[in-house]
């Protein structure tokens, strides 16, 4: 397996090499970054999946969470905002959600003044209804208001802080909606937890989308800051604009490779002890695993957490090097079944399987589009030249060859390594 897994690693830097190679230093490292960002959100879902059998289908929707963080954390700070009466608006308001959570936690824990049974639920949807009341009666007033200040600084901007605790609050933003929604589906069945996250998924992107005060909704939020030195700062100190480019998208490669061997050397660190070993059992068999006196659930909302902590941290990085946070961009081909076929594709259950499939993925997606061009275009020369027509709208169907490659990579890959390129290597003692 050892051997295998070099030979398949260097024939991938083989390739990353021949698109360098092809298509130049500066677009090979760009894509880099992104695979090395793709790679960190791959590992979550391989945490979830691959570790602990869990159907999450709601990846984008951590991805827009991990995006808004950095670009809230780190964008510049709206003077028009702090100097109007927005921030005593919006402050009212977050007291009226503080209060009306504290309401619904109340109603909920009214057993133990003698509320049972049909009353708790009448006291419970009674509370529900007044907290959104009051909650709806604050933040409608501060959100027009803090939108009709004036064109584009209508809106709340950022607090201008470093871009590496945009990243961190991107895991905790993550963490806290993945404790949510994980409290609520993990009880369902497989089929019907991933049905649960695409709903929940979609609704994170309806509310980000629609919440212009907040994150300018449909319209982009540019430039956000680099957590590292950016081209302009090369220049500024005499270096040619080329050079440059290679520096400041080398030095955020670095940074993204830095993170995401953090990432690797505590997933493996836990997964080769006790707490993988449990994880395996919950996964392989949760019954046997609950008899044995586990708690299944908090297990596996444990490991749904962690896993989505990686994406936020992932699609925090994907904005801040993208320098545009655009909520309209987000679509579940590119930010969730992707990411699925780069874990299926590289192996389950298999950190560095992962890891391998989510470059190479990002990889043929993003060169399938140029090279079917180049075809395209090679096929219609010569089809005029010997006096048959052109092919037409070459442009859209080499956008569309993407989804015919991924696909035919994914038929072939599933054919001949049905448990992935890079599967799972389990021990067993004794």
């Amino acid at each position: 397996m050892m051997r295998r897994s070099l030979t398949l690693f260097a024939a991938l830097f083989v390739l990353i090499l021949g698109v360098g190679f092809v298509l130049g230093v500066p677009f090979t490292t760009s894509r880099l970054v992104e695979a090395a960002a793709y790679s960190l959100i791959a590992l979550g879902l391989n945490i979830q999946w691959g570790y602990g059998g869990l159907f999450n289908f709601g990846i984008m929707g951590f991805l827009m969470l991990g995006g808004f963080a950095v670009t809230f954390m780190s964008y510049p700070i709206n003077p028009l905002f702090w100097g109007s009466d927005g921030p005593f608006m919006l402050g009212k308001a977050i007291l009226a959600f503080v209060a009306g959570a504290g309401l619904v936690y109340g109603a909920q824990q009214s057993h133990r003044i003698g509320i049972k049974g049909g009353w708790k639920v009448a006291l419970t949807v009674l509370v529900w209804f007044v907290a959104y009341c009051v909650y709806r009666s604050q933040i409608d007033p501060a959100a027009a208001y803090i939108e009709a200040l004036s064109g584009k600084d209508g809106w709340v901007g950022g607090l201008g802080l470093h871009p590496l605790v945009g990243w961190l609050f991107g895991g905790v933003l993550a963490a806290i909606v993945a404790y949510i929604v994980g409290k609520i589906c993990l009880g369902l069945r497989t089929d019907y937890l991933a049905i649960a996250t695409i709903g929940i998924s979609e609704i994170i992107r309806a509310l980000i989308k629609n919440m212009d005060w907040l994150t300018r909704g449909t319209l982009s939020v540019s430039p956000i800051p680099w957590p590292t030195p950016l081209p302009q700062d090369y220049q500024a100190n005499g270096v040619d604009n080329l050079t440059a480019l290679i520096y400041a998208r080398a030095g955020f490669l670095v940074l993204a490779l830095v993170v995401l061997g953090i990432a690797v050397f505590l997933i493996s660190r836990a997964y080769a002890g006790p707490w993988g070993r449990m994880m395996r059992a919950i996964r392989d068999n949760h019954i046997a695993a609950s008899s044995m006196g586990k708690n299944v659930t908090s297990r596996q909302l444990e490991i749904f957490i962690v896993g989505s902590v990686l994406m936020g941290i992932g699609g925090a990085m994907l904005v801040s090097f993208q320098q545009i946070y655009d909520p309209t961009s987000y679509q579940p081909i590119n930010h969730t079944f992707i990411i699925w076929v780069m874990v299926i594709v590289g192996g389950s259950g298999n950190n560095w399987g992962a890891m391998f499939g989510a470059v190479l993925i990002w990889m043929i997606w993003i060169i399938s589009e140029p090279l079917a061009k180049a075809i395209f275009e090679t096929v219609s020369h010569w089809s005029t030249m010997i006096g048959w027509s052109e092919i037409p709208d070459i442009e859209s169907r080499s956008a569309q060859m993407r989804v015919f490659v991924l696909g035919l990579v994914i038929t072939i890959a599933l054919r001949f390594a049905p448990k992935g390129l890079i599967p799972e290597v389990v021990r067993r003692e004794g």
